[in-house]
């Protein structure tokens, strides 16, 4: 063999592919999880297409799940982001839905798995990612999984569902629902397709449950001048926020209409002390629901533990729910939510 005194030097310099994301199933096929090569993660339950997890690269938990969580598919999920869909709470004088449960019953059908896509944000000379690594061959495959982002896409159609809730909701259907994981943010984006031959009339709302440490120091900015619906009161009133910022002292339950022409493009940024800690983006979906059971209310559900983990989590839920979406034959409704991690101004 002939030893070659100057061999070539491509193949050591030429960058390798970036880390791809990651997906796997639980042991039971339950549960799907996607996570990036950065460290961020998602788990989403087939049962309900509840995300039940999302962590940030360090391994932190931002959504919050009640200890007690049905999680085996025998009720709907305690926490993470349950799925609202066709109904808004209950609608006894509405025809359509009155026979159904509360939340309807996209929470609690066992959804299907349609798999999983990637996309990659390449660094340009422009970008930071790019600056701090164009000169190191190791350091660009590192930006470039840096910037990768993995969707998960769910179904669930009017065949999906159990032969009670087709009795009770007698309508064709077909449901996509993404869970989009990128290394800073979560998106989920839900869109609803009318098949039948008839018209019908849905509510769509993302039942986020976020994690904070301490609820007393939260506050929830882009709500100024907002109407409001207020289900804590007997009977439920209506009224307008006043402040800038909304904070949580008791059982809170109200139903959002952010100011403006178009509300549903109003970010709404929870603060805990000065700093930003989610801003909630949203897409064609006008209402914000923000709920906290408080101590009496905690107390009083089975599946809320620990009974103190009124203190940790916030909901703020994007949806529309004030009115009805009417679909008629072939129409389609679609909404989304983006939650980022701080995207907000620090407070003085």
């Amino acid at each position: 063999m002939v030893d070659r005194g100057r061999k070539p030097s491509a193949l050591a310099s030429t960058p390798g592919l970036p880390p791809q994301p990651q997906v796997a199933f639980s042991s039971d096929n339950s549960r799907v999880t996607a996570t990036l090569p950065t460290g961020e993660s998602v788990s989403v339950l087939l049962y309900g297409a509840t995300v039940v997890s999302w962590k940030d690269k360090n391994g932190d938990e931002k959504l919050w799940l009640s200890e007690a969580a049905k999680l085996d598919g025998s009720k709907p999920v305690r926490g993470g982001i349950p799925l609202v869909f066709p109904v808004f709470g209950t609608a006894p004088d509405h025809a359509q839905t009155k026979e159904l449960p509360q939340h309807g019953f996209a929470r609690s059908s066992r959804w299907e798995f349609l798999g999983k896509s990637t996309s990659e944000s390449t660094p340009t000379p422009t970008t930071p990612a790019f600056t701090a690594t164009a000169t190191s061959a190791d350091g660009a495959v590192a930006a470039a999984a840096a910037d990768l982002s993995v969707k998960l896409d769910f179904g669930l159609s009017a065949s999906g569902l159990s032969e009670d809730a087709r009795a009770k909701w007698p309508y064709a259907f077909n449901a996509i629902y993404s869970v989009t994981l990128n290394t800073d943010s979560l998106t989920t984006n839900l869109v609803i397709t009318n098949d039948d031959e008839r018209s019908w009339e849905c509510q769509m709302l993302m039942h986020t449950y976020l994690k904070v440490a301490d609820i007393t120091s939260v506050s929830i900015h882009g709500l100024e001048n907002a109407s409001y619906v207020d289900k804590t009161t007997s009977p439920i009133s209506t009224s307008t926020q006043t402040t800038s910022a909304l904070t949580i002292s008791s059982e809170t339950d109200r139903v959002y209409t952010p100011a403006g022409d178009n509300p549903a493009s109003v970010p709404i940024t929870v603060f805990e002390g000065n700093q930003p800690k989610y801003t909630i983006l949203r897409d064609n979906l006008a209402n914000v629901v923000v709920w906290n059971p408080w101590i009496e209310k905690a107390q009083g559900m089975a599946d809320f533990e620990p009974k103190e983990g009124y203190k940790n989590m916030l909901c703020v839920e994007p949806g529309a729910v004030a009115t009805w979406q009417v679909l008629e034959p072939g129409d389609a409704f679609e909404g989304a939510q983006t939650i980022v991690l701080g995207g907000g101004k620090t407070q003085n």
